[in-house]
């Protein structure tokens, strides 16, 4: 019997064409569905959205020089066709600062009208390459490049808007900007970079405001206020600076005819429709890491279609273009404010499109009270923040800073096309670098002669190798350790023919590491086709056969469910020598004479002996140290028996971290002869006093078995062990009756049903039973010990950990700290 068997299933939930029918147990359940509703979420996060887009579209659309209409053309297009079309629901689109160094080149180089086609041709393209199914690609992108491209766009724009704040007119490129900066020092003025200087300190100061006024304060966007004030002052100032001006719709131009030169309108289409394509497709997949971490708005909303999303984005592009607006992408700052805002469908992203086209048509002479000054302010914000530390960061942490400071350089020095192709460049000579690194190193310890290869064994590494393996003198015992997950055909060939002789010279050879797939004498075999395990034989290495199990700790698995065919009879080879009759695999088929032949039986077999030769080389040493110096664990965590709860796994911890006690349920019994349990009191006592742990941690977890029990438990009957051990959580049932107490809950959302309200309830009533044993009660009165609650939602990977109790008994969920490492 399962200790905690999940209480619903979803045998389909894989299936894309039955995402419909999907009910996880523990999520809110899907709405009605009905001709057209708008939740009032929805309508909420669209007015926050819709008042960020109006400024920054302005700003966009004068940092590119276009008209100002343009940029609510492209906000109303990208708002109400994307919207509709795309395969992102919550991300937003419109004028993005990406495309400004783009849009702002083609302006000057072909003109306002020509632009307009280009973007027309770019959403064809994008159209195309969506219905090739090719959007994932775009995704193959080393991060540095599309990190150093948006960087590169930043620096442009920082300093192309930098003219503006200082009451000046910008130059063609980043390098003219920087040479006409000193005069435009000498020559600022005053009233431009006053209104400048306040919407800057409205935008940094916002956001900080302190308190629940704060809170409150802050539900109003940033860029609004910053805009707003800086105009509101300007007017009642009486300041004269160049403000906003709207032509008449009547005059407004629309795409014209490509002209120019052929191969440069078709580079112009190229560079449009890559900035376009890898920006809103990278937007989508974060868009799917914020939605994911709002516990129950996975299952509604679902994971991106990124060929949708690009069909979508090229329909945007054409229908933008050919009324007079800017170029289309996906943009980080609006989809966020639109997921933060609470947004639970694509009603959000297109009443938001509604909202600019009300205002372009409505609101003219508002938008014509606002400075320029205050938009190249707020677009240089947001071009300094496409610089992102953050990012600086991860590509320092994974030795990318090169590929990233080309490509910001390229972008910067010669263009956004020019740029990124250095960039992509440089990655490819780094990615072949890695490649052909590889350190090989000799030594003798202990008797045995061990050659280490690190990295990947290719053909240029062959000439090292076959140094490093003839420093092993004949007749000795070797140990060649692979820390590598490649081997060509050269290497393969290198290493098995110095194998032979070693081994025909009366040598050992022993292969440990990753997957080697080198073989003993006499077997047919090639480099790619298994593991290699020692048996302790000269001159023979077991081969694994290919039917073997090849997952791997902490790879992508599911149960392990490898295809285990039943193993055929033993056979013997007059080249191999079973070490041990009754040892498992000793004869070739991973299966023991006389052992249980069942498929658990072989399951167990392979499962060890993938440890011993994977796991254990790397976790040899630290096991060492344990067992010399003793366990020292930090904190005692008691969980539930469930198998789906792997505690080192959601713990990120080792050996010795954690001294874990599982039970049914996860229950602590308080103390006394007759309801106590002296297994789990002997667990707390030792772990107390003995080991002295800084903290306990009681966690439980969704579709809890045991909870299901003790709700539909029925009075009398035979008294079972179960049954007898399940008593001690009927405090918990009592407590989640008492109206009079406050109800356990997760933050954002109450539980889904009755078992998830017990599984929370159990976890604080557990904590409570914990603070009556004596040896806790004596460690939390002298100050070294700290008790923790914790709930894990299986199906959603999610750790929640008590925040409160008493009034507020709050779980809060844990959020990724660098989502990018």
């Amino acid at each position: 019997m399962s200790a905690c068997a999940t209480t619903h299933a979803t045998t389909h939930a894989t299936d894309p064409t039955r995402t419909k029918s999907i009910h996880h147990s523990h999520s809110p359940p899907p709405p009605p569905t009905g001709r057209f509703r708008i939740a009032g979420a929805d309508l909420s996060a669209s007015i926050a959205v819709f008042l960020i887009a109006l400024p920054l579209s302005l700003g966009i659309a004068l940092a590119t020089g276009a008209p100002l209409q343009a940029g609510l053309v492209a906000a109303a297009a990208g708002g109400l066709v994307v919207g509709r079309l795309g395969g992102c629901p919550l991300q937003v689109s419109g004028p993005a600062a990406g495309l400004t160094v783009v849009t702002a080149d083609l302006i000057h180089r072909y003109g306002w009208r020509v632009t307009c086609a280009i973007t027309v041709l770019a959403g064809l393209a994008q159209l195309g390459l969506g219905c090739l199914r090719v959007a994932r690609t775009a995704l193959a992108v080393s991060p540095a490049v599309v990190h150093g491209m948006l960087a590169g766009i930043g620096v442009t724009i920082a300093v192309a808007q930098l003219h503006i704040v200082l009451g000046g007119t910008p130059q063609s490129s980043v390098l003219d900007n920087l040479r006409a900066l000193p005069a435009q020092l000498a020559g600022l003025q005053p009233e431009a970079v006053s209104v400048s200087a306040l919407t800057l300190t409205l935008l940094l100061l916002w956001p900080r405001v302190p308190g629940r006024t704060g809170r409150l304060l802050r539900r109003v966007p940033a860029p609004l206020v910053a805009v707003a004030g800086a105009t509101a002052a300007a007017a009642l100032t009486g300041l004269d600076v160049p403000r906003v001006d709207l032509p008449s719709w009547s005059s407004h131009a629309l795409a014209g005819l490509p002209e120019g030169p052929v191969l440069g309108v078709v580079a112009a289409v190229l560079t449009t429709t890559l900035v376009c394509s890898v920006q809103s497709l990278l937007g989508a997949v974060a868009v799917d890491k914020m939605v994911a971490a709002r516990p129950g708005l996975t299952t509604r909303v679902g994971r991106s279609d990124l060929d949708r999303e690009l069909l979508g984005q090229g329909a945007a592009n054409i229908v933008s273009g050919a009324l007079g607006g800017l170029p289309v992408a996906g943009v980080a700052v609006r989809s966020s404010a639109n997921v933060n805002a609470g947004a639970v469908s694509r009603n959000s992203t297109m009443l938001h499109g509604v909202l600019v086209v009300i205002a372009a048509l409505l609101m003219v002479p508002v938008l014509d009270l606002i400075p320029l000054a205050a938009l190249a302010a707020l677009v240089m914000a947001v071009g300094i923040q496409m610089v992102s530390l953050h990012h600086i960061r991860t590509v320092t942490r994974h030795r990318e800073v090169l590929v990233y400071v080309v490509t910001t350089l390229g972008v910067v020095l010669f263009g956004i096309l020019e740029g990124v192709c250095l960039g992509v460049a440089v990655a490819v000579a780094v990615a072949l670098h890695r490649l052909a690194r590889t350190r090989i190193t000799h030594e003798e310890k202990e008797g045995a002669h061990h050659v280490h290869v690190r990295g990947q064994l290719t053909f240029l590494a062959v000439p090292r190798l076959t140094r490093a393996l003839h420093l092993v003198p004949h007749g000795t015992r070797a140990v060649v350790e692979l820390d590598g997950s490649f081997m060509d055909h050269a290497a393969y060939e290198s290493l098995q023919d110095w194998q032979n002789t070693h081994t025909a010279r009366g040598g050992t050879v022993e292969l440990t590491g990753r997957r080697t797939g080198v073989r003993g004498q006499g077997t047919e075999s090639g480099p790619d086709n298994g593991d290699t395990t020692p048996v302790g034989t000269p001159g023979t290495v077991r081969p694994t056969p290919p039917t073997s199990c090849r997952c791997r700790p902490w790879t992508p698995w599911r149960n392990h469910h490898c295809d285990h065919p039943r193993s055929p009879a033993p056979t013997t080879r007059p080249d191999t020598t079973p070490a041990n009759p009754a040892a498992p695999g000793a004869d070739g088929t991973d299966s023991a004479p006389g052992a249980a032949d069942t498929p658990r039986a072989h399951q167990l077999a392979r499962g060890i002996s993938a440890f011993q030769r994977n796991t254990a080389p790397l976790v040899r040493g630290e096991l060492a140290r344990l067992a010399r110096e003793g366990q020292r664990p930090s904190q005692l965590f008691l969980t539930c028996a469930d198998s789906r709860l792997v505690t080192s796994m959601i713990t990120s911890s080792g050996p010795g971290d954690l001294f874990v006690v599982r039970n049914v349920g996860n229950l602590v019994p308080p103390p006394g002869r007759e309801s106590g349990d002296d297994s789990v009191a002997a667990a707390i006592e030792y772990a107390v006093d003995v080991l002295k742990v800084r903290s306990i941690t009681v966690c439980g977890h969704s579709g809890c078995g045991a909870m299901q029990a003790l709700l539909d438990a029925e009075p009398g009957g035979p008294q079972t062990p179960l049954k007898r051990w399940l008593r001690h959580g009927l405090p918990s049932v009592e407590r989640m009756a008492d109206r009079r107490r406050p109800r356990a809950r997760l933050a954002g959302r109450a539980a889904a049903d009755a078992v998830e309200q017990l599984c929370l309830t159990n976890v604080v009533q557990q904590l409570a039973h914990l603070r009556a044993h004596e040896s806790v009660a004596r460690a939390l009165l002298g100050g070294g010990l700290e008790l923790h609650g914790m709930y894990f939602h299986v199906g959603e990977a999610q750790a929640y950990l008590l925040a409160g109790e008493g009034r507020a008994t709050v779980f809060d969920h844990v959020e990724a700290a660098e989502r990018s490492g």
